[in-house]
């Protein structure tokens, strides 16, 4: 049954008459033609479809449309400003945190969201936010170092 879903995408206000059950992944990717947001597994397993609903990190590929009615949606495109990276962005490309840059966007997500939560985590505290996050170059260890950097700058 179509339904008119409305709520904020990257600070604008965005309303779509569809399918209320429809992944908020392919929502995204295909009606809205936000690209950055990755289809991974599709399993809520790898974490390369994050996306920041109301502050908390949701896997998209299993967020259904009408579960984010109202709700405030932030993709990877958002987290830029007036054509800057944002800190955390800046911080993956200085340390190399972007092998082949598959699971970056929801790398990035999930350490904005852990920011948002923990502005000064620790290293263990990092590793531990950004487990159910997969990164199948091994880009691990730059992630984190990443993480910590851009930690420092916000």
């Amino acid at each position: 049954m179509r339904e008119t879903i409305s709520f904020r995408l990257n600070g604008a206000r965005v309303s779509l008459e569809t399918e209320g059950d429809r992944k908020l992944l392919w929502v995204l990717r295909t009606d809205l033609e936000l690209t950055g947001t990755k289809y991974g597994c599709g399993e809520s397993i790898c974490g390369s479809c994050t996306v920041i609903v109301d502050g908390l990190p949701e896997r998209s590929c299993q967020v259904a449309l009408r579960d984010v009615q109202d709700k405030e949606v932030i993709t990877i495109e958002g987290l830029a400003q007036n054509g800057e990276l944002h800190p955390l962005q800046e911080a993956f490309v200085d340390h190399g945190a972007l092998q082949c840059g598959f699971c970056t966007p929801g790398m990035i997500m999930n350490a904005y969201a852990l920011l948002l939560d923990n502005p000064t985590p620790t290293r263990g505290e990092i590793i531990d936010g950004m487990e159910d996050n997969i990164c199948r170059c091994a880009a691990h260890k730059r992630i984190v170092e990443a993480i910590e950097a851009a930690a420092g700058k916000l």
